[in-house]
């Protein structure tokens, strides 16, 4: 039998030994409880700011292409600061007093490209789809037919200035940041514009393929947490392989859905002429490219007899707009191609050690976490319209181009003097 006082040790270090462990546990509980509430109050956040920006989004939409366009413009800014942000000029090992402190031309040269560009890019738009104001205005004429000389003018500004703020113990970061932001500006800058085109094209080239990005994105993640169990690449762990084949299915059934339905609205399918409508202007009208109207196809005798035996009808035919067809392609682009811009972005984050590119917009991370696959669908589907879709036609635009920058004064008199001749002959009287 045990001394009194052995016991009384003995007692005191098993309580104090429960003690700890029932502390430790406590602990742990502790931080599981405040992961949980942490989690769900990001969750919570990130709902809430999903619905936000949802309302604006379709609010911008229905207010009209210039509202989307702003929109585009200040997604590019956000995304542009986030992106020249991780590349930054720290000071040199080098012990010259002449190179320590921050480089004075770092952040100005940084937003000097980036305003020049979008001067050049969208000048380049303004001219292009606005020919019947620019080139019946003098002023503007002169802004047109100069904005190219200019634009180049305004960029060996920036190169000079670049060449001149270079520093000892700086040379190489600071070309670096030179290569840096052109990569960027090519990337995002450039991408953008071909967005805003797409908007001017008509809003359903920029509404449908952003639409069927966040489709693919949504069905990838509710495939993935159902049926996911095989990785499917190493930069997103979380990806799998049965969330990229299900979202896949997933989206081109929506994606033909989706494009049907808004492709009956004039506000969609028609090229933008005037800044000023919306989606409740009542003149907003025209001739819409014949993809986008309805045709039968007949079919051929056995296929006929099948399919009446199937359903029991007289099914001879089956209506169809050649839009659908490219919804299809579009589809499998937002699905198959589109995705790789979120890993290129993911392999971005683990380069430079980062979880997010910013925190412009909460829950979310940065902006450019939200538009990586969208400027990749963008120029995709700017490029297939421009070369399977677009019609190539002559307009009073383009003609008064051509009249304005290649006749001179002389010529464009004798023009309106042969034309007023020519309508007259025709019987239409004209009181120039």
């Amino acid at each position: 039998m045990a001394p009194p006082n052995t016991a009384k040790t003995i007692n005191g270090h098993t309580e104090k030994a429960n003690g700890d462990v029932g502390g430790a546990l406590e602990k742990q509980d502790a931080q599981v409880n405040g992961e949980q509430v942490k989690k769900r109050r990001n969750m919570l956040t990130r709902t809430l700011w999903t619905f936000i920006m949802i309302g604006v989004f379709l609010t911008l939409l229905l207010m009209g292409h210039a509202y989307m366009v702003v929109l585009v413009m200040i997604c590019q800014t956000l995304v542009y600061r986030e992106v020249t942000a991780l590349f930054s000029l720290k000071k040199s090992d080098v012990g010259d007093t002449e190179s320590r402190g921050r480089d004075p031309w770092s952040k100005t040269l940084n937003w000097y490209f980036f305003a020049i560009t979008n001067y050049f890019l969208y000048g380049e738009s303004i001219i292009y789809y606005f020919k019947h104001v620019v080139f019946a205005d003098a002023n503007l004429t002169l802004f047109a037919t100069n904005h190219r000389i200019v634009s180049f003018t305004l960029y060996t500004i920036g190169f000079v200035g670049f060449v001149l703020s270079l520093k000892r113990g700086y040379l190489k970061q600071q070309f670096g940041l030179f290569c840096w932001v052109h990569m960027t500006l090519m990337l995002i800058v450039v991408s953008s514009h071909f967005i805003v085109n797409n908007i001017l094209e008509g809003m359903i080239w920029f509404w449908v393929p952003a639409s069927l990005v966040i489709c693919n994105d949504v069905f990838a993640y509710i495939w993935g947490i159902t049926l996911g169990r095989t990785p499917l690449i190493k930069l997103s762990p979380k990806k799998t392989v049965e969330g990229f084949v299900g979202a896949f299915f997933s989206t081109v059934i929506f994606g033909v859905l989706w494009g049907t339905f808004f492709m009956r609205y004039d506000y969609m399918i028609c090229p933008v002429h005037d800044l000023g409508v919306s989606a409740w202007s009542e003149t907003l009208q025209c001739d819409p490219n014949p993809i986008f109207l309805w045709r039968d196809y007949v079919l051929p005798l056995p296929a006929r007899s099948l399919l009446s035996t199937l359903f029991g009808l007289d099914i001879t035919k089956f209506s169809y707009a050649p839009y659908q067809y490219h919804l299809l392609f579009m589809s499998c682009f937002a699905s198959l191609v589109a995705p790789f811009g979120g890993f290129f972005a993911s392999g971005f984050k683990r380069a430079f050690n980062i979880k997010d590119f910013g925190h412009s917009i909460p829950g979310h991370g940065g902006m450019t976490d939200r538009m990586d696959c969208q400027f990749l669908m963008g120029v995709f589907t700017y490029v297939y319209y421009s070369s399977l879709i677009r019609q190539h036609h002559v307009s009073v635009g383009s003609l008064l181009q051509m009249i304005v920058s290649g006749l001179t004064p002389e010529q464009q008199l004798e023009l309106m003097s042969d034309l007023k001749r020519y309508l007259e002959g025709q019987g239409i009287a004209v009181n120039i």
